[in-house]
Formats: structure tokens, sequence, C-alpha cells
């Protein structure tokens, strides 16, 4: 299998999306890409199983993408050897009522990884500069004070939201998160054959929406608020990586990939160890468990 190095997937402050490619060939079967999945995936459990116990650090996994770039399924690929406990996945829909009374940021801080948990965040605080910024009538909803109509909403607008989700994130890694967000960077023409398959497979039918078609109408202005937003935030406390997503087992793989090297990265994760008064005790206390009637 073809080695793709991760920093070939990273992001910089100079990043333009156009020159990133949405197909890698890995040049392999998909039966490997599956079972290096596996594998991935099995280190990645049991390096999360570490994690718990030493209980200082939590991970943020944040998923962005176009429709049917292959998110959901992501999911379920990279994270199913997790235990349950382990991982915890937050789709984040048009907000509440009750969201809607606080800043935009509130419900993500509400979902954050507790220590040596895992949070997924399948769209995320960045749907508030790309959603909202394609279709800025949305921003009236929030109430925000000095914003009453669209015209209200400037360059200087997104320049300061853009800079408040640097300082969310910079203030989650400070207090222990590891941050990684994934944009998994699908084609146009990619979309339109998923789109194809949901309408001519009765079994995926209830994945379409006439609202996809509507959307991918406005694509270019999505790719250009995407550019943008990964350009403003991929920082090295927390980086962007572009996924090509043409191939959805290349797109798991890389994934996965990318989080095994990160976590593998980080110092002094291990189970903790038994207090020196318990250890001189252990043969007592199984003595105790193994005698008759215990």
């Amino acid at each position: 299998m073809k080695n793709i190095p991760i920093k070939n997937l990273l992001a910089g402050s100079d990043f333009q999306l156009a020159n990133y490619p949405t197909f890698i060939d890995l040049e392999t079967s998909e039966a490997k890409k599956k079972k290096k999945l596996n594998d991935l995936r099995e280190d990645l459990s049991k390096h999360q199983d570490t994690m718990y116990a030493h209980g200082k650090y939590g991970v943020l996994i944040c998923l962005q993408g176009m429709d049917t770039a292959g998110k959901d399924s992501l999911i379920r690929e990279v994270f199913q050897e997790f235990n349950p406990r382990g991982v915890v996945v937050h789709s984040f829909k048009t907000p509440s009522s009750k969201e809607l009374r606080h800043d935009y940021l509130w419900r993500h801080y509400l979902a954050l990884p507790e220590r040596g948990k895992y949070a997924v965040f399948n769209r995320t605080h960045y749907e508030n500069v790309l959603v909202t910024r394609v279709h800025p009538e949305y921003i009236l909803s929030e109430n925000i004070p000095g914003i009453e109509k669209v015209e209200d909403i400037t360059d200087d607008f997104w320049a300061k939201r853009f800079e408040q989700i640097r300082n969310f994130e910079k203030h989650v890694v400070q207090n222990g998160t590891v941050i990684l967000k994934f944009f998994l960077n699908l084609s146009k023409e990619e979309q339109r054959k998923r789109l194809l398959r949901r309408l001519e497979n009765e079994k995926h039918n209830w994945k379409f929406s006439p609202g996809d078609l509507k959307e991918r109408g406005l694509w270019e202005k999505y790719q250009f608020c995407y550019g943008e937003a990964i350009r403003e935030t991929s920082l090295p406390h927390a980086p962007w990586y572009v996924i090509p997503a043409d191939n959805k087992e290349t797109a798991r793989v890389l994934v996965a990939k990318v989080i095994k090297e990160t976590m593998d990265k980080l110092e002094g994760i291990a189970e903790p160890e038994l207090d020196d008064a318990i250890k001189a005790k252990i043969m007592e206390y199984r003595a105790m468990l193994t005698k008759p009637g215990a």
C-alpha cells in the first residue's frame, strides 16, 4: 500500500482548496484497505482504553464535508472497535429555540469530551461560518445585538467569528483536549453519482432530500467558504486535514492514520499504577477472594 505522509494532507496558512485532490490512489485493493483500517482501529481502541485510565486528555474529532461526503459511514467504520463508553458522537442540526437563546458556541462547549474520551462532531461549530455564510439570513435568528438585517453582516463580522473560533479551540486545547479537524474533500461529480444512487436504491431513498439539490447548486459558494474557513483556522494546535473522499475506504484509512499518528506523539499516557500500600497486600486480597465461601 502506498504510504501517504499525513503532512501531505495538512492545511497551512496558504491553503487553497483547489490544490488538494479529491482522489488518491493507495495502489492496493479494497480488501487490503479494509485490512489496514481494521489494524488501525484496533490500535486506536487499545490506546483509547489506556487514555481513559490515564484520565488527562480528551480528543475532539471534527468532521466536515459536503452532503454525501461519507461522514456517517466513516464514523461507523473508524470507531467501531472502541468501547462504547469511550466515544460519543454529536450530530449538530439546525439550532433549537433553546440553543438560539445562547451564543452559537454554547452547544458545542456542552458536547466537549470528558477526559479520557473521544467526542466526534458530525458537522461542527464550523457550520456557523459555512452554512450561515452561504445563507446569511440564518444569522438573523441568532438575535445578535447590532445585526438587524442581512446587510449588517459584513466581512468584519466573519473575521470576528473566525477569531472567536480560534480562541474557542485554543482554550479547549490548553485545557487538555486534542483537536483534529477533517474536511472530506469530495468532487462535484462523485457527489452527483452518490445522490443518484440514493434515488436508484430504494433502501437508501430515505437519505435523499430535494434540499440536497438546492445546496448542490451553491457548490462554488460552499467551496469558497470552506477554503477560507480552513485557511483561517488551521493552526498547529488545532490542524485541518484535507482528506480525499471520492473513495470511502481510502478516506477512512487516512483519517484513522492521522488520528493514530497524532495520538502516538502524546507523551506520558499510561495506565495508572496501584498505590504501593495496595500492591503490598495483593496476595492477601487474592487469598480473601479465593478462600472457600468467598
